[in-house]
């Protein structure tokens, strides 16, 4: 958009130099700018406000920390809110994870895993282990060591000589593969991979595999076929390598449990969570890890990192009266339901639309797919920029969806649909109703290329 004459200018700057209206305020599923427009938040800003925006009792119990303290660094006290919320983690996250490390964000997060990771295994007499292996699309984070193990050649490329990029393996994308997602061999194909790149680089070398249970951004909200989880979870065992689940976009609730790799029964070595963590009221994010990994750090010394705002007291007593609104609420129930629905209704456009080529997820974490040839899954010239052009044909019309290239950054076309987990078969109407909307304005655009093949 455009800068209106009026308009100052603006002293920011992000990715872009694309400016956007003016916030005024948010509630609820909606938010409204200084001109009175409505948008209905259908990705929860970046898969972020998990149980919308402007909660009464989340407000007020940031307000009752306010008038107590806003601040209190962790080398000089301990916080009722933090210790609190530690210990509401602790009950959430797997058996055997009892400790919380605090962050302010997801990148914090995945870097202090990594970490972790290390000096664990230093501490075992292991120091060549220091390889981690990833997927190839992932993203997990923008810090150099975060970067190092995200698989999205644009946001990787330019930084690579400053960093050690680790390991890659396929991401489990059957869909693009022609292969049956609900047939273990599928799964059982696709892990075999993560132990052929273990073997590969030597297995005293491999410290950790970092894996997003259900994809976020950088595939669209990938599920895992049949039977992956399991089998890299006893690959990684098999041979000392640690597993690091990724739920800074799937953990919080949004799939319907807290931590989405409770769907599939399997208990990583360390996970990390955020974005849903605080539900944007606040930056916070968390890394949670096996007892055995924590102690063995603290008694070899200690854990070498830290962040000032760790533990930030404000940050906690709103994670935690988030995490209680979750629960009082019933909301990872709402997401599984009201999940269900919208995945129903997107596939349903499946029938009005050719290119819509896959749609996928679980709970209120959604994606859809553009392709231009659903037989052969081929994707639009990368020059048409669709992922960006639907997006803001959508926005147009009052309806804010995410979107990411699905080829590793540089093609390919998919949109995550993740509204609050607070929305309703009201809200999912609406959001349906403008998404196609905003498909039909497409596909007049695109007709052409359609009727003869992209």
């Amino acid at each position: 958009m455009t800068p209106s004459p009026e308009r100052p200018k603006s002293h920011l700057f992000y990715q872009t130099r694309r400016r956007r209206p003016v916030l005024d305020q948010a509630r609820g599923v909606y938010l409204w700018d200084v001109d009175g427009k409505r948008y209905l938040d259908g990705s929860s800003g970046a898969m972020v406000c998990n149980i919308g925006h402007s909660n009464e009792r989340v407000l007020e119990a940031m307000r009752r920390q306010m008038e107590k303290s806003t601040f209190g660094y962790r080398l000089h006290f301990e916080t009722e809110p933090a210790e609190k919320l530690a210990a509401k983690a602790a009950e959430l996250a797997p058996k055997g994870m009892e400790r919380a490390f605090f962050v302010s964000g997801g990148s914090e997060a995945v870097e202090s895993a990594i970490k972790l990771a290390r000096q664990y295994a230093v501490t075992q007499g292991e120091g060549l282990r220091w390889k981690v292996i990833s997927r190839f699309p992932s993203y997990h984070g923008a810090t150099l060591g975060a970067l190092a193990v995200t698989g999205y050649t644009p946001m990787t490329a330019p930084f690579e000589a400053m960093m050690r990029p680790m390991p890659k393996i396929p991401a489990p994308r059957a869909y693009l593969d022609g292969l049956d997602p609900h047939d273990p061999a599928t799964g059982a194909h696709y892990a075999a991979m993560l132990e052929r790149k273990i073997l590969e680089e030597g297995p005293e070398t491999v410290l950790a595999f970092i894996v997003e249970p259900v994809g976020g951004a950088s595939t669209g909200a990938l599920v895992p076929p049949a039977g992956y989880m399991q089998a890299i979870r006893e690959i990684c065992s098999r041979y000392g390598v640690l597993l690091i689940h990724d739920e800074v976009m799937s953990g919080g609730g949004r799939t319907g449990k807290f931590f989405a790799g409770e769907h599939w029964n399997v208990d990583p070595d360390i996970l990390v969570v955020s974005k849903g963590f605080a539900a944007g009221y606040a930056p916070l994010g968390a890394m949670m890890a096996q007892d055995r990994i924590v102690d063995a750090v603290l008694d070899d010394g200690g854990f070498i990192h830290g962040y000032t705002y760790a533990g930030n007291p404000l940050a906690c007593a709103a994670g935690l009266a988030v995490l209680e609104e979750i629960e009082r609420s019933g909301l990872m129930a709402n997401a599984t339901a009201i999940g269900a629905l919208l995945k129903a209704r997107l596939q349903g456009l499946m029938q009005r639309f050719p290119f819509v080529g896959d749609v996928r997820g679980e709970g209120l974490l959604l994606a859809f797919e553009l392709v231009s040839d659903r037989a052969t899954m081929t994707p639009f010239p990368a020059s048409l920029g669709l992922y960006d052009k639907l997006v803001e044909i959508a926005y147009s019309k009052g309806l804010i969806i995410y979107s990411r290239r699905t080829r590793g950054g540089y093609a390919g076309d998919h949109f995550l649909v993740c509204p609050p987990m607070i929305a309703t078969e009201a809200h999912v109407d609406e959001i349906i109703e403008m998404l196609t909307l905003s498909l039909a304005e497409l596909e007049a655009e695109i007709g052409p290329l359609l009727d003869r093949g992209a």
